[in-house]
C-alpha cells in the first residue's frame, strides 16, 4: 500500500521524481495516459474561472504551471495540480472577483503553506475532523452547482451570496432564455449518460474479435473525453446559430489572445479612486489568507495519502508570476491519472504544453462557448461530491459526530471561514468532552476499585472525585479505594493536586486510596508529588 506522506512543501530529490529519473518505457505508458486527463483538463480551467468569478482565461493561466512545476519536483507518479472547484469558490469568496487580488491571494497562500511546511506545522490541520470537510465539502457541491443554475437558464444580473443567489433565482425564473434552457439541460444528459456508460464499459480481452474491441475503446474514448466533446458540440451549435444571424445562448465571449506575461503579483492596485497600497489589500483578503491555504493542504493531504507528495505551495507561488488563483491537488484529475495506468509525472509536460498552446492559438473560439455548456460541466463535476452517505454512515457509527458535520454544512452557506471555524470550534468541544468525563470502570470487590479508561488531565478532576465521593461514602463500613491506572499515560500536575486534596478527604473518613499499575514513565514524578502532598496515608503500587 501506498504510505501517507509527510506535510512538506520542499521535494525529495532523493526520491525518483523528476522526469529524467523514470525509464523509456515508463515515459511512454505516461503518453498513452495522458489522454484521459486531458479530456478533463481544458474546458474545467475555463468552467473554474466562472466560478471564480474571474475571466475565463485565468483558468487557463492557473492550468499550466502545476504541470511543469510537479513534473519537475514532484514525487508520485499520479498527483496533478490545478484548479480545482473547492479552491474556486473560495477565491470567489475572497478575491471580490478581482484578478489582482485572486493573484496576490495565490502569491500569498503560496507563502504560508511555505512556512507551515518549514515550521512542521502540519499537526494544526489535524483538529480538522472528517465531518466538517464533508459538511465543508457538501455544501461546497450545493452552492457551486446552484450558481451554475443561473447560466443554464441564461438569467444575468444573479448576485453571487447564496441565499440573494436562491432567491433572485427562483424570482426570476419566468425570465428563462428556453436556448439555454435547452442546451443545458441536454449537455447534462449527455454529461450523465456518458458518465455511467464509463463506469459500465467492459474490459477488453484480445481473445475477443477485433471489431468488439474496437467499440469498447471507442466507447471508452468518447467517454473519457465526454466534457471536451459536450463543450466542443455545444460550441458548434452557437458557431452555426452565429453565422445564421441568429443568437439563443448567451456566449463565454470575448478571451484575450497570447500567453500571460511573467511578472511578479500585484502589491498594488490602481482604480479611479487612487491607489491601493500592498497593506490594504491584505486586510481585504482578510481571512481568506488563512482559509484558502489551510484548505488547499487539506485537498493536498488528502490526495497525499492516497497517492504521494505534491508540492502546491511551491505551485501557488511560481503560478502568482503567470497571473494564476490559488490551485492545488485534483483529487478527480489524479485518479483519473491513477486509474489510467500512468507510469511517471510527464503526463504534466503535455498538458501544460496544450494549455499554453490553447492560450497561443485557440482563444479566439473560446468565443463561442455556450455558458450553459460550462454550467453543465461544472455541474457534472461537483455534484459527486455531495456524498448523502455520509450522514448514514455518521448516524450509525457516532451520532455525535453529526454535530460538527450539520453546523458546518450549514453555516457555509452563510461564510465559508463562518462554517468552517464553526464547524472545527464544535469538534473541539466534543474531543474536550471526551477529556473532561473519561469513561470510568467500577467494580466492587471488597475494595472500590476504578479504572479510568484513558489519560487523566486537569478537565476530568472533579468528575474523578465525584466517582469516589459518591462510591466510597455510599457503602457502610467504608471500603478503601483502588484507582487503576493501567490505562494512564499521563497525569498533568492539576490532577496530581486533585488527587491530594481527595486523599487528604478520605484520610479524614480512615478510607485509604490506592494507586495501582502506574506506568514508570508518568509514575516516578507522580508518585513523588502525592507523598509529599498526601502525607503518610498515602500508597502507590507500580508494576
Amino acid at each position: 500500500g501506498i504510505q501517507p506522506m509527510p506535510l512538506s512543501p520542499l521535494p525529495n530529490f532523493s526520491q525518483k521524481g523528476p522526469y529524467w529519473g523514470w525509464e523509456w518505457p515508463q515515459r511512454w505508458g505516461s503518453w498513452k495516459a495522458t489522454y484521459r486527463k486531458n479530456g478533463l483538463h481544458g474546458e474545467r480551467a475555463l468552467a473554474y474561472a466562472e466560478v471564480a468569478g474571474l475571466p475565463p482565461q485565468y483558468g487557463l493561466y492557473s492550468s499550466f504551471m502545476g504541470c511543469f512545476v510537479y513534473c519537475l519536483l514532484g514525487t508520485s507518479k499520479d498527483v496533478t495540480l490545478g484548479p480545482t472547484a473547492i479552491m474556486s469558490l473560495l477565491v470567489s469568496s475572497y478575491a471580490f472577483h478581482d484578478p489582482a487580488y485572486a493573484t496576490l491571494l495565490a502569491f500569498l497562500s503560496g507563502c504560508v503553506q511555505l512556512a507551515m511546511g518549514l515550521l512542521h506545522l502540519g499537526f494544526l490541520l489535524d483538529f480538522v475532523s472528517y465531518p466538517v470537510i464533508a459538511g465543508f465539502t457538501a455544501a461546497a457541491s450545493v452552492t457551486i452547482s446552484f450558481s451554475q443554475v443561473k447560466n443554464i437558464l441564461g438569467l444575468r444580473g444573479i448576485p453571487r451570496q447564496f441565499f440573494l443567489q436562491v432567491y433572485e433565482t427562483f424570482r426570476r425564473v419566468g425570465e428563462t432564455r428556453v436556448g439555454d434552457a435547452a442546451l443545458g439541460l441536454a449537455c447534462l444528459v449527455v454529461l450523465t449518460g456518458l458518465r455511467c456508460m464509463k463506469g459500465h464499459v467492459p474490459q477488453s480481452c484480445w481473445m475477443e474479435p477485433l471489431l468488439v474491441r474496437m467499440g469498447h475503446l471507442i466507447v471508452w474514448a468518447v467517454a473519457t473525453a465526454r466534457n471536451a466533446l459536450v463543450v466542443l458540440f455545444a460550441g458548434l451549435v452557437a458557431y452555426s446559430f452565429q453565422v445564421t444571424g441568429s443568437q439563443p445562448f448567451v456566449l463565454t465571449g470575448e478571451t484575450p489572445k497570447g500567453l500571460p506575461p511573467f511578472q511578479p503579483p500585484p502589491f498594488s492596485k490602481v482604480t479611479a479612486n487612487g491607489t491601493v497600497p500592498f497593506g490594504e489589500m491584505v486586510r481585504d483578503l482578510g481571512a481568506g489568507l488563512a482559509v484558502v491555504p489551510l484548505m488547499g493542504l487539506l485537498e493536498t493531504i488528502a490526495i497525499a495519502k492516497a497517492f504521494g507528495r505534491a508540492v502546491p505551495s511551491c505551485t501557488n507561488l511560481l503560478g502568482s508570476f503567470v497571473s494564476s488563483y490559488p490551485v492545488t491537488g485534483s483529487f478527480g484529475r489524479t485518479a483519473v491519472n491513477a486509474q489510467s495506468g500512468v507510469c511517471t509525472p510527464a503526463g504534466g509536460l503535455v498538458t501544460g504544453t496544450l494549455v499554453l498552446l490553447s492560450l497561443a492559438y485557440l482563444t479566439s473560439s473560446f468565443y463561442y462557448i455556450p455558458k450553459a455548456a460550462l454550467a453543465a460541466v461544472i455541474i457534472g463535476a461537483v455534484a459527486p461530491m455531495f456524498d448523502a452517505g455520509i450522514f448514514r454512515t455518521l448516524w450509525r457509527v457516532k451520532k455525535l459526530d453529526l454535530v460538527p458535520l450539520c453546523v458546518t454544512f450549514v453555516l457555509c452557506f452563510w461564510e465559508v471561514q463562518y462554517g468552517i471555524v464553526a464547524g472545527i470550534l464544535v469538534s473541539g468541544v466534543l474531543l474536550l468532552y471526551t477529556i473532561a468525563r473519561p469513561p470510568i470502570e467500577v467494580s466492587e470487590q471488597g475494595v472500590l476499585l476504578l479504572q479510568p479508561a484513558s489519560g487523566l488531565h486537569f478537565p476530568a478532576v472533579e468528575h474523578l472525585r465525584e466517582a469516589v465521593h459518591q462510591r466510597a461514602l455510599a457503602g457502610s463500613p467504608a471500603r478503601c479505594v483502588v484507582l487503576d491506572c493501567v490505562h494512564v499515560s499521563s497525569i498533568d500536575y492539576t490532577v496530581v493536586r486533585g488527587l491530594a486534596d481527595l486523599l487528604q478527604e478520605l484520610l479524614k473518613k480512615d478510607i485509604s486510596l490506592v494507586f495501582c499499575s502506574l506506568q514508570v514513565r508518568v509514575g516516578c514524578g507522580q508518585q513523588r508529588q502525592l507523598a509529599r502532598l498526601g502525607g503518610t496515608g498515602t500508597r502507590v503500587l507500580v508494576p
